[in-house]
């Protein structure tokens, strides 16, 4: 199954899912830190979710719960970049176990994860999104109904293009 980024939606089977996308909008040279979301056709790694929070998860793609001390690495000069981490840390990373809802279920998309180039871009996640769909740092978000539809129906060989 093949999802579709186009005008902030997601567009996949006969669905239309309202989404937010980084605040700079989309852009084909992703750099680090510039609050886009990359454009291209990526896969689906794997799915992180709070088991605290979501319950009963369906999904034949591979599935991991977020430890309390997990987070993502986003600092280009450690050799770390782009990968998870377990706190404490001495680089900058993102905490993925938040007290708010943003990061009980993320889609690991596959972008500059093999191989990893420095400053290309890290943690570019599909998540849960803020209220009103705020804009994001570059990741797409989706509320967490429509989240669970779309993690019901993605396989190891679902790709996600961002128009």
């Amino acid at each position: 199954m093949n999802i579709e980024l186009k005008n902030k939606f997601l567009y996949f089977q006969k669905y239309k899912l309202r989404c937010a996308i980084g605040k700079s909008g989309i852009s084909s040279k992703k750099r680090e830190g510039d609050n886009k979301t990359p454009k291209g056709t990526f896969g689906l790694k794997y799915i992180l979710y709070r088991k605290d929070r979501i319950f009963n998860i369906k999904s034949s793609i591979k599935k991991k719960a977020i430890q309390k001390k997990m987070g993502w690495c986003d600092d280009s000069n450690s050799k770390h970049y782009n990968k998870i981490i377990k706190f404490p840390f001495l680089s900058s990373a993102e905490k993925l176990w938040l007290k708010n809802n943003t990061y009980d279920i993320i889609i690991i998309i596959d972008y500059n994860l093999s191989p990893i180039i420095k400053n290309k871009g890290s943690a570019i996640f599909l998540h849960i999104a803020k209220k009103n769909y705020k804009p994001t740092k570059g990741c797409i978000a989706i509320n967490k109904k429509d989240m669970k539809l779309l993690i019901s129906k993605i396989n190891r060989k679902s790709k996600l293009k961002v128009c």
